[in-house]
């Protein structure tokens, strides 16, 4: 049985294995695939062929023969230290072809207040709505707001692969869909531990990561009945008036992500703050009045464009920068930026 929250009935997926499948379906999923990648060299090399190679391809899926195959590994820092892992390109346009089929069937599943990989939310839309829930509760900033901000702990690499599959078949009734699902997710494991683990590198994963978190985005909802609630990926905040109801809070959170999720709250990073003093959310620091730049993300930031002294690089910080209460921090960028040019 699939997990359920609220005891209401589920909606279900109503597209087929075929229609993931289909020709047409891969051919718009290449188109989308395309996008930055046509300088790439494997890109180049599957497009020489790709007519043949997406009629193999579909083959292989509809005669149940397709397996994924392995990941190329490598490690970037943004903003930390991240091991990425990258499929063929052959696999990354079956994620496409996948994602486009089920993406707009579980957005429809999320609650509002989820904001990652998702379209038209993301980081700024994501802040902007955690300071209107803090005027809110806040009264205008004339009583206290406390926020209890939590973390999950290694998130992407403790997600496992039953628990996920139990909770899309409470949405996918068509059981050629879930065998193919399950080719994708159980092509990776972290660490060598099999079962557990999305790589970070697949386009699937941020569905499937939405699509996991989104059990407990309900319990939160509709079990705790909490009221100002905003996650983004493995970030999430309460925001309410009184700290104890906060602080009970957090036994009840770390019980149903163990029994639910098999998950643990990062022990080093679950803190209950006043908005007056100061909550460190998404790389701001945010006040009543202001939010200011964190620190780390200031340093890199300056880092970065000593290294890629590019107008595209500037561009993008000076936006990010536009974002909060930076203008003194925008004119520094700036000169830094034309004496190292």
């Amino acid at each position: 049985m699939g997990g359920g929250l609220t005891g209401k009935q589920k909606i279900r997926l109503t597209h087929t294995f075929e229609d993931v499948i289909s020709l047409e379906n891969l051919c718009l999923a290449w188109q989308e695939f395309l996008r930055g990648k046509r300088g790439k060299q494997d890109v180049q090399e599957f497009g020489r062929h790709l007519i043949d190679n997406i009629i193999a391809l579909h083959e292989d899926l509809a005669n149940k023969t397709y397996i994924h195959g392995g990941y190329q590994s490598f490690r970037i820092c943004d903003p930390k230290p991240r091991h990425i892992h990258k499929a063929s390109v052959r696999d990354r346009l079956l994620h496409h072809a996948i994602y486009r089929t089920l993406y707009p069937f579980f957005d429809r599943t999320f609650i509002a207040d989820s904001f990652s990989c998702r379209n038209e939310k993301g980081t700024h839309k994501a802040l902007n709505r955690f300071r209107a829930m803090a005027y809110k509760v806040s009264q205008n900033h004339t009583r206290t707001c406390w926020v209890l901000k939590c973390d999950i702990k290694k998130f992407f690499a403790s997600i496992d692969h039953k628990v996920l599959m139990n909770i899309l078949s409470g949405y996918i009734p068509d059981r050629d869909v879930l065998w193919l699902l399950g080719q994708v997710i159980s092509s990776f494991s972290s660490e060598g531990v099999p079962g557990v683990g999305l790589p970070l590198g697949n386009l699937t994963s941020q569905l499937f990561a939405n699509v996991y978190m989104n059990e407990l985005d309900q319990f939160v909802k509709h079990e705790l009945k909490a009221c100002h609630y905003l996650r983004y990926a493995d970030d999430f905040v309460f925001l309410h008036e009184e700290k104890g109801w906060l602080e009970a809070q957090i036994p009840r959170i770390e019980q149903f992500l163990q029994e639910r999720l098999h998950l643990q709250l990062h022990p080093n990073k679950v803190t209950i703050n006043t908005f007056a003093s100061g909550v460190d959310f998404l790389g701001w620091v945010h006040f009543p009045d202001h939010r200011v730049l964190r620190s780390s993300t200031k340093r890199r930031m300056t880092r970065r464009l000593r290294e890629c002294l590019d107008e595209a690089t500037l561009q993008s910080y000076l936006g990010l920068l536009s974002h909060g209460n930076t203008r003194k921090l925008r004119d520094e960028v700036l000169q830094e930026y034309w004496v190292w040019k």
